[in-house]
């Protein structure tokens, strides 16, 4: 490919398919970064009642609260991104189908946080 095609296919690519892709590997990457913080809490859940109090009470502050919406929110995300990519990979949808399901997976991520922070009880 010459400079000015691969310049150019860069150019007809679909932003909201791009903003997608950096949706789905940020809240990977935050993801993964929750990932150890809840094997510690797993950990002190065994070593029972007195190892996983402490935690709890600090589950309780408003801040805790709002990052559990946050990281809800990134799980529905990924979600969403993941079965779009397996959509695209596997049956094929192109352009058309595909602003559908983007708007549609946004839709559903806000909607489990909405869901998630409106059941939350302090």
């Amino acid at each position: 490919m010459t400079a000015g095609v691969l310049h150019q296919s860069k150019r007809s690519r679909d932003p909201g398919a791009w903003h997608a892709f950096v949706v789905h590997r940020v809240s990977g990457l935050l993801l993964v970064l929750f990932l150890p913080a809840h094997f510690l809490v797993l950990g002190a859940a065994l070593q029972g009642p007195a190892g996983l109090d402490p935690f709890l009470t600090w589950t309780r502050l408003p801040a805790v609260k709002v990052a559990e919406t946050l990281l809800v929110f990134a799980l529905a995300a990924h979600l969403a991104g993941g079965l779009r990519l397996l959509f695209v990979e596997f049956v094929g949808w192109r352009a058309a189908a595909q602003k559908t399901w983007l708007a549609g997976g946004c839709f559903a991520a806000i909607l489990c946080a909405l869901l998630f922070a409106l059941n939350v009880r302090s």
